[in-house]
């Protein structure tokens, strides 16, 4: 049973910086498409960065230049580098995983992780 474990949320002024991460286990994290999203108050959950089991990335427009995300295969983790963070990037950070080799599995979601900009 794949589980999802987000950490490195918090409260940081803007332009500052944050690095989220994401333990993976229960399965080959090899095998897995990673993703970030987050849902501010009120509204929906957003995509914000892929990286594919090829290590291939990409990201929604609103971070394209200030986030970067990345794995470390041998130790089962997502990272999320956020780095001149806005106030409208307020918002629960959630890490999903989805099967992209060796079968079919739902999607699998973290708990989340609070990220919140002050102005």
């Amino acid at each position: 049973q794949v589980q999802l474990v987000e950490s490195g949320g918090g409260l940081v002024q803007a332009g500052g910086s944050l690095r989220l991460s994401c333990a993976f286990s229960g399965d080959t994290f090899s095998s897995y498409d990673m993703r970030w999203f987050r849902q501010a108050p009120g509204k929906e959950r957003e995509f914000v960065a892929i990286i594919h089991w090829s290590t291939s990335t990409a990201y929604a427009d609103s971070v394209k230049g200030r986030f970067t995300i990345s794995r470390d295969i041998a130790k089962s983790m997502v990272y999320l580098q956020m780095n001149n963070l806005k106030p409208e990037d307020t918002a629960a950070y959630y890490c999903a995983a989805d099967k992209a080799l060796g079968g079919t599995a739902p999607r699998k979601w973290g708990q989340g992780t609070q990220v919140t900009v002050s102005s």
